[in-house]
């Protein structure tokens, strides 16, 4: 019983979800290497980001409003859709 709900919240089995995530993980690495994106410098963008949030006040609150909203308009639309085909199953 335990498993079946560990399955559900994960998606799938522990092994699938793994072998899922590690090929997910590889093609979003390779395709932040192909945009020379490093791991260190997303980390220090979002650290200056941060510091900018102090920095510039509402400016940046606002900077902040308008990329969730830009977020937003990808992000709920591929939510809906995956809820739409999950509830098919």
């Amino acid at each position: 019983m335990a498993n079946g709900n560990l399955d559900r919240f994960l998606g799938g089995s522990l092994l699938s979800v793994l072998v899922r995530l590690i090929f997910i993980s590889l093609l979003v690495g390779a395709a932040m290497a192909f945009l020379g994106l490093t791991p260190r410098g997303l980390f220090d963008a979002v650290a200056r980001f941060l510091r900018s949030l102090g920095d510039l006040g509402f400016g940046a609150v606002r900077e902040v409003g308008q990329w969730v909203l830009a977020g937003a308009l990808v992000v709920i639309p591929i939510w809906l859709l995956s809820r739409l085909f999950a509830s098919r199953r």
